[in-house]
């Protein structure tokens, strides 16, 4: 290839900057909803005064700086302390508060793990940790990328695991995730968030309940956070082939809805796929195999699609969810190529 040849060739690709590694997951021109969390949370607080909110120095990046604004003397910023963030939770728990901590998922699981297992959920105590950038959501690499955050909390007794889709989903969550009486992790979608659920007829969040949100043949899509919405994408891209997709929403992967997965996989004859925004190891998927082996329920093929054993490059998302296989066109060719 001529140098004349490759300098136009790259100039008609869109250039990706430093910004696309920490950007909103939203593709250009898809409808999103900016800040649902912290604007859920302002509306739930003003007949709630006992929610408090708490971060460890990541307020405008948690989108909890809508709360400090309207509720700056039940706002407390911490510093970059995560794990005096997770014990000042716990205590104003004690008081009958119901603390909202904020902080990066890597810090506030890695960094805070034993203060949240020791301090929050031994004693049961009402504290809900909403992290965002969970899973492959920052492209600054193994320091930022928590991608071991689920497998990380659900061996944490008593601790409920919500990994919300999209906007609608994280509005829905926020009020039953404040009436929950116990502690609660919540991977949290920041910025300008995607809205697609708002197009499933009837679609309503229900805490520990997983959703069909479409049916078809082929394959079974068990999915969480917003690999739910790249599931939903995929079988519209597959029916053009003539493949039917299914797509159960996994919102709760703590308490699993094991339910709803036993329905959705027992006496059907096809390919099941968990998707997730996490390591193949200690998430959904491992969580799903588990309900389906102890029910005694064979599918006819079983798939991980999540992300690898392995510390992640650093770069722009969209190149990192292509190599990972976790956007839109690798996850269906993935399929594709398991259905053989």
């Amino acid at each position: 290839m001529s140098a004349a040849v490759a300098e136009q060739k790259d100039k008609s690709k869109p250039r990706l900057t430093t910004s696309a590694m920490i950007a909103s997951i939203a593709a250009e021109g898809q409808r999103a909803k900016a800040a649902p969390f912290g604007k859920a949370l302002v509306e739930l607080a003003a007949s709630k005064p006992e929610i408090v909110g708490l971060t460890a120095d990541l307020a405008k990046y948690t989108d909890l700086h809508l709360f400090a604004q309207a509720y700056p003397e039940r706002f407390y910023q911490m510093g970059m302390a995560e794990q005096v963030l997770m014990a000042a939770a716990g205590g104003m728990a004690k008081e009958g508060l119901v603390p909202f901590a904020t902080t990066y998922a890597a810090f506030g699981t890695r960094r805070a793990f034993d203060f949240i297992h020791q301090v929050i959920a031994e004693e049961n105590l009402n504290v809900k940790i909403c992290c965002a950038l969970p899973g492959l959501t920052t492209g600054y690499g193994p320091s930022h990328a928590a991608i071991e955050d689920i497998a990380m909390m659900r061996g944490v007794p008593g601790l409920t695991i919500v990994d919300p889709c999209d906007a609608l989903d994280i509005e829905q969550a926020v009020p039953q995730v404040a009436a929950h009486k116990g502690p609660v992790y919540m991977r949290l979608l920041r910025g300008n968030v995607p809205l697609v659920l708002d197009e499933v007829d009837g679609y309503r969040f229900e805490l520990g309940k997983a959703k069909l949100l479409r049916d078809g043949a082929d394959v079974l899509v068990i999915s969480s956070g917003f690999m739910t919405m790249r599931a939903l994408e995929v079988a519209q891209t597959l029916a053009a082939d003539r493949i039917g997709v299914a797509v159960l929403h996994c919102p709760t992967i703590k308490p699993l809805d094991e339910a709803a997965i036993v329905e959705a996989v027992r006496y059907r004859h096809r390919l099941v796929v968990v998707a997730e925004n996490h390591s193949v190891i200690g998430g959904l998927g491992e969580s799903v195999a588990s309900a389906l082996l102890r029910h005694r329920v064979q599918p006819a093929g079983f798939q991980l699609a999540g992300l690898p054993d392995a510390f992640l490059d650093a770069g722009a998302l969209p190149t990192l969810h292509e190599r990972y296989g976790i956007s839109r066109d690798a996850l269906a060719a993935r399929i594709k190529g398991w259905l053989g």
